[in-house]
């Protein structure tokens, strides 16, 4: 990959370059079951509640961006939803447990996902420049960062933002001065990734997972010239990028 011309490739971090998704469906299992067990004597079903808090969390979401007390805000409101559906009374002992599960998540350690370490090097060895870009806040964010020791990939190139959409996409680019043509977005999300980068005009790869959070499903629209691929695993994002270039280089050439 040496004879590649430099790219700037801007990473997404969680569910791209580390796990995160599974942590919270994990302690949503664990809320699942407590509702459960707490109304057992109402007609309501896991699914009911699984339901409710997705619709919660992700109006949410749209509302206040990535704030770390959404989480367990959306687990209250939905065990609310569910009290003043049945009229069981709230006990403030039953909320502040919640408070303490939807908290919990962001104490979990963070693990890389399968070919981080070794997709990061061969990108870093090969010339181009990184930029990490997440969401979130940063007290939270940058203790996965520490975690995963990623300032020896990306630096000072790193970006925490609490809302992840176009805005925020194009005040990196344009600070930087990243020509479009040699720009990158790698990330997992639909809506917060894949969407703004398109609209930005951007190269982008979408790295798709089998179970997706709802709130970052969404129809894409884009211009069938921009370049755009879908990957299943991290450790195609070089090869894609090489060949992606190559196709260039010899077009170029050609013409």
């Amino acid at each position: 990959m040496k004879d590649i011309r430099h790219q700037h490739l801007i990473f997404d971090m969680d569910d791209t370059l580390i796990h995160c998704n599974k942590y919270f469906n994990l302690i949503l299992d664990e809320f699942i079951s407590l509702l459960s067990e707490w109304f057992n004597n109402h007609d309501i079903t896991m699914e009911a509640i699984r339901q409710k808090q997705i619709e919660i969390d992700v109006a949410g979401v749209h509302r206040v961006g990535f704030a770390s007390e959404h989480f367990p805000k959306s687990l209250v409101e939905t065990y609310h939803h569910f009290s003043e559906l049945f009229g069981r009374p709230i006990n403030e002992k039953e909320e502040t447990q919640l408070r303490l599960l939807g908290n919990s998540v962001y104490e979990k350690e963070v693990e890389p996902y399968p070919g981080m370490v070794e997709t990061l090097e061969i990108l870093q060895q090969a010339g181009h420049t990184l930029y990490l870009y997440t969401g979130g806040e940063t007290v939270i964010q940058q203790r996965k960062i520490d975690q995963m020791k990623l300032t020896s990939y990306f630096e000072s190139r790193i970006f925490i933002r609490q809302h992840k959409n176009i805005h925020a996409l194009e005040e990196i680019i344009n600070s930087h001065v990243l020509p479009r043509q040699d720009t990158w977005m790698i990330g997992n999300s639909l809506r917060s990734d894949v969407q703004p980068a398109l609209h930005a005009s951007l190269n982008t790869i979408y790295l798709k997972q089998s179970h997706e959070w709802a709130y970052d499903v969404v129809q894409l629209q884009h211009e069938d010239d921009l370049p755009f691929y879908t990957i299943s695993q991290l450790i195609e994002v070089p090869q894609v990028i090489h060949d992606s270039l190559t196709q260039q280089q010899k077009k170029r050439t050609s013409g």
